[in-house]
């Protein structure tokens, strides 16, 4: 009799452990920041996405800075997202609100136009230096 309910004892273990294992989604839907400023940005972050391994959709925003992604989860995870937007120099600040901030070198790859870090080339690309000059 000790035996039996052993047995049973450990197959409900068995399955209440299987039970509360996390089930990843086919076509997770996620949304995060990434920051940029023009149509050239906008190709870079999405084509990294896109390179992806179970990323399937992927649509920056320029005025928002909203990066939404379709991935499978069974196959890559947000982190491994990020990180190939980070290695082609674009800062992301990520679901939890942290801010994950690109290599120097990286950074620096990136064409001068696209310099999303500097001031003066944000005011360039919002038409606030012609402002400027005017005054």
């Amino acid at each position: 009799m000790e035996k039996i309910i052993f047995v049973f004892s450990l197959l409900m273990i068995g399955f209440s452990t299987q039970s509360q294992e996390i089930k990843k989604k086919k076509n997770a839907k996620v949304t995060f920041e990434v920051d940029g400023i023009c149509g050239m940005c906008k190709k870079r972050i999405e084509t990294a996405a896109l390179k992806t391994r179970g990323v399937k959709f992927a649509i920056w925003d320029v005025k928002t800075h909203q990066l939404n992604i379709i991935l499978d989860e069974r196959k890559t995870a947000v982190s491994d997202v990020q990180k190939n937007i980070l290695e082609v120099g674009h800062d992301v600040i990520g679901i939890d609100k942290k801010k994950l901030l690109a290599e120097e070198e990286a950074y620096n790859s990136v064409h001068p136009c696209c310099k999303y870090r500097d001031e003066e080339i944000l005011l360039d690309h919002e038409g606030g230096l012609k402002k400027q000059k005017k005054q």
